[in-house]
């Protein structure tokens, strides 16, 4: 999705704005119009992405996510696989139906991206359901130890008391 457009009518809508002001206001308008692109883009963005994740929640068999790539976002729409008939894996414990729900920004390796992406679809889930399964799969496996490095009797690892 091209962004330009809509950064170009900001910078125009704050120069006309400006236009009935002092020749000082009209040359400040000018300086912000002019440097305001990367703040425009991150807000549409992020807009963009609240969006999706509205979406995203409103459809069972749907993820829709905002990519960027270069300048511009891409959204991105994902219907997931029927579900397989073979025998199902133990899920993860789902977070509490009433459990606030926390946004992050993960930044993945492409290649990575489309592993889990193409493990997500295999289980028939969102990429989002995936990953929240993977992260608490992951914090119910104990923390793994450092191997004891050097002479003495020093530790390493995780202890519970």
């Amino acid at each position: 999705m091209d962004l330009s457009q809509y950064v170009d009518a900001l910078r125009a809508h704050l120069r006309a704005t400006a236009a009935a002001g002092t020749e000082q206001t009209r040359a400040t308008a000018g300086l912000l119009a002019d440097t305001l692109e990367p703040a425009v883009r991150l807000a549409v963005t992020d807009a963009l992405a609240a969006m999706a994740a509205e979406v995203t929640a409103a459809l069972d068999d749907t993820a829709v996510d905002v990519v960027v790539r270069g300048r511009d976002p891409e959204v991105v729409v994902t219907r997931s696989a029927p579900p397989a008939t073979g025998p199902a894996e133990p899920a993860a414990a789902p977070p509490d139906d009433d459990e606030a729900v926390a946004r992050i920004s993960l930044r993945l390796p492409e290649s990575l991206k489309a592993r889990a992406d193409a493990a997500a679809a295999t289980a028939g889930v969102s990429l989002n359901t995936w990953l929240v399964r993977a992260v608490a799969t992951g914090l119910q496996a104990p923390p793994p130890t450092a191997p004891r490095s050097g002479p003495g009797r020093r530790m390493t690892g995780w202890a519970r008391s």
